[in-house]
């Protein structure tokens, strides 16, 4: 399984004369912060993230879904469980990516004043309006019904629960009277932060990716899973921002990262993977489908949290291990492609970003 990439150091000079207030500089609550000048740039980690998700562009249309659409139609070409493994995850993703781009912009964008790292943002809310478009341009290529498809998320239990949970882990800054003076506001501030980003993009994401993928494995709606396949590229770096924020913010105020503070989040992680198991079980059929079978993804989804965990600095909690190492290959975008079969381009940086 891919991990996130790594933070790239970008080989940016700093002025002599600007040194001392590059030190001074915060992610929060800086006094000699200018969000209106982003030169010189004291956090290269933001820059690094920013210039990959540039490489990394793509938009829908790119993508070929003639054979998709063909197959959809076809009454024996899908499984019902397959039919069924589908509408789940585009139900969960298509307004989970709108939850996302409405946190990035309305909450996260105007605490964080740094603006190396606010051009990052702008570029993640450009890459969620993307992938909100990717919903649409499905929807509308296979003829799905657009009230079936964005309704799960109150008539689907599983899905409903794990929205719910997010909106619940980003509550404090939904307060418009919220800010990040003093230690308690930067520790809800963090806190919703591991929500947004470790949990909605780190977790709740990818059994969802593990079900998509195995369709393009076995050559079937090669079309919407690989839409998927770039979502995960985009969400991977997406994720490591999200990691790099957290530790900055935490190795510049020490003073939240009490034990009891890292119990929370470490329990808020542990609750996360029981309702991302809940959303298994309602997409997988008790005999499972595609190869796939409710404890292979359960297992998963607990490697990936452990890989979460360490990230942020907090021990592995269960000890799994990968049952999927075909993700770390599926990830590879860098294939040939027919002109005359697909528009999809050969991205730039597929085979330079790291994978653990």
């Amino acid at each position: 399984m891919p991990s996130e990439p790594q933070s790239v150091t970008a080989s940016f000079s700093v002025p002599a004369t600007a040194a001392g207030s590059q030190r001074e500089k915060t992610i929060l609550n800086s006094s000699t912060t200018d969000p209106n000048k982003i030169l010189p740039m004291k956090y290269q980690w933001a820059r690094g993230h920013y210039k990959t998700g540039v490489a990394n562009n793509w938009v829908p249309e790119e993508v070929n879904m003639q054979k998709d659409v063909e197959t959809w139609k076809s009454p024996t070409a899908l499984s019902p469980e397959e039919r069924r493994l589908i509408m789940h995850n585009m139900g969960f993703f298509s307004t989970a990516e709108s939850l996302t781009a409405n946190n990035l912009v309305l909450i996260v964008y105007k605490h964080i004043t740094n603006p190396e790292c606010r051009q990052y943002l702008l570029r993640q809310a450009y890459e969620e309006a993307v992938h909100t478009d990717t919903f649409i341009y499905c929807c509308d290529t296979l003829s799905l019904d657009p009230e079936e498809v964005y309704n799960m998320y109150i008539t689907i239990p599983s899905i409903k629960d794990k929205d719910e949970y997010v909106v619940e882990m980003t509550k404090s800054i939904l307060d418009p009277n919220f800010n990040t003076q003093g230690t308690v506001n930067i520790q809800k501030f963090v806190h919703d932060l591991v929500g947004f980003y470790v949990i909605m993009e780190g977790i709740f994401f990818y059994a969802g990716f593990v079900m998509m993928l195995s369709f393009l494995r076995r050559n079937k709606m090669v079309g919407v899973a690989e839409q998927f396949q770039f979502i995960l590229r985009d969400e991977s770096v997406h994720l490591a921002f999200g990691v790099d924020l957290i530790n900055t913010i935490v190795d510049e105020n020490p003073a939240i990262w009490t034990p009891e503070f890292q119990q929370t989040l470490r329990a808020n992680i542990k609750r996360a993977v029981d309702f991302e198991k809940r959303y298994v079980d309602d997409c997988l059929p008790t005999g499972g489908v595609l190869g796939l079978n409710a404890q292979s993804i359960y297992q998963y989804v607990e490697y990936i949290a452990d890989r979460r965990l360490k990230k942020i600095r907090l021990g592995a909690e269960y000890g799994s291990k990968n049952p999927f190492p075909w993700m770390s290959e599926i990830m590879d975008l860098r294939k040939e492609k027919n002109f005359f079969e697909t528009r999809v381009t050969e991205y730039q940086t597929a085979g330079s970003l790291k994978w653990d």
